[in-house]
Parts: C-alpha cells; structure tokens; sequence
C-alpha cells in the first residue's frame, strides 16, 4: 500500500497579495436636516384642580368644668342608695269566701263522709287566730275541726240534693263495669273513689263490688271496699231522706238486687 504525502505549498501561494488600488472613504453628498417641527416632544400631563372639601367648623359646646368632690363628700354620697319613687299599684287583696255553714247543719268530709257541725270555735294556731269547724261524726266516734278558710279547699259540702241521690240509686240498677286490670290497681281507683265524696262515684263502687246470691264471694280486701263504700252511701241517704241507716242500707241492697 502507498501513503498520499500532504501537498506542500507553493512559493506564489505563500507570498501575500499587495493591494492594487486604494479603498477611499465615501463622502457624504447630501446632508439629511431634521427639522424642528418633526422632533417628538413628550407630552406633559394635565393637571385638573381638586375642589376643596367644604370643610365645617363646628363651634365648640359649652362645656362647664366638673367641681371636684373632696373625699369625704364622695363617701358620703356614695354610701346613700338612690331613691325609688313609690310604684302607684294598689296591692291585690285576695277576698275569700266563707262558706256558708252554719251550727247543727250536715255536711260531708271527703275522707270521713257524713258529720255535723257542733259548732264555729276561734282558737290560736301557731301565733295565728284562726275559726274552725268542729265536726262530728257519730258513725266512727271521731271528732274533726277543719278551719273555716280551708274547708272549700279541702271538698267540705253540704249533703246531695233529692236528684242527686235519685240518680245514685239509678246507678246502683246499672250493670257492672269491671276493668280487666290487676286487682291492685282496681282497688286504688275503688278507694280513690270513696274518698273523693261523690256520691255517684261512690254508687258505682258498690255496683261494680256486689255479688249476687249465684256470683262467686268476695274475697277479704273486696269485701273491706265494698262495706266502707256501701256504709257512705247508705249515711248520705239517710241524712238526706232523714230515715235511718239500717233503712238506708235495705234501700240500697233492694236496688242492687233489682240489678242482678
């Protein structure tokens, strides 16, 4: 194989070139004039005036000093409390009535029943004057006083009218309306009854508490309710038929056994 040897420069090539012919500079043939007209002037901006806010000078109060108080006169008028002037309000006087009962007169006491007034005694209880209503009661041999203010609070009345005890002899010929309940709470509606004083509620415990001659007997705590129940009745009637009470109590069994 044969190596190229790299060429090798020529004498001519090697000398350099001598310029033949000058370069002149070009003149300037025409001088270019910028007229004042087309120089560019920044433009200022215009200011416009503000107008002035109307300002008002309001003259100044009156104003008085405050005297001062020296120590004691403060305490002093510290320790004063300010007066309220009296409210014009007539107090609420509450009026109660007196019932209208008088001496020897019947009335019924819801938990006890039928008792007479022996008398309208005055007498001091607890620093307190009071009247009272000394009651009797002959069936129980018990003597009650109920004071005068409190016995309409209390359910104190006077005995049934005749139309009263018509309808309670009427209830005793109605059917018996026993609840499907626990005995327990039959016989606190029963007693709850008998002490409410009214004679109707009291009829009805003696028609639902009666067993006729075919019907099972009573047991131990019915037999109890329906004895006080029947005694109650049977003592209104009689006071307020004026007969007596074994009277009363045939009446009463007379109508229950027109029911059965």
């Amino acid at each position: 194989m044969t190596t190229k040897k790299p060429a090798t420069k020529t004498a001519a090539a090697a000398k350099p070139i001598k310029a033949t012919a000058k370069v002149q500079p070009l003149k300037a043939t025409a001088k270019v004039e910028v007229k004042a007209s087309h120089k560019l002037e920044a433009k200022k901006p215009e200011l416009k005036a503000v107008p002035k806010p109307d300002i008002k000078v309001v003259p100044k109060a009156d104003v008085k000093p405050v005297a001062k108080l020296e120590p004691k006169l403060v305490a002093a008028t510290a320790a004063k409390p300010a007066v309220v002037p009296p409210m014009a309000v007539k107090p609420v006087v509450k009026v109660v009535k007196k019932p209208d009962f008088r001496t020897n007169d019947w009335v019924v006491y819801p938990a006890h029943g039928v008792g007479r007034i022996v008398s309208v005694v005055e007498q001091e209880v607890a620093g307190i004057k009071m009247e009272l209503f000394v009651i009797n009661f002959d069936k129980d041999k018990m003597t009650l006083r109920v004071p005068v203010a409190k016995a309409s609070s209390v359910g104190m009345r006077r005995l049934s009218s005749p139309d009263v005890v018509a309808t309670a002899l009427q209830t005793l010929r109605g059917r018996a309306r026993i609840k499907r309940t626990m005995w327990s709470r039959r016989a606190q509606e029963y007693e709850a009854k008998i002490n409410s004083g009214d004679l109707i509620s009291i009829a009805e415990v003696v028609r639902d508490l009666h067993r006729a001659s075919g019907q099972p007997e009573q047991s131990y705590s019915e037999r109890q309710l329906y004895e006080a129940a029947l005694g109650r009745m049977a003592r209104e009637v009689a006071a307020v038929e004026r007969i007596d009470e074994d009277a009363a109590v045939k009446r009463l069994e007379t109508a229950l056994q027109r029911a059965a």
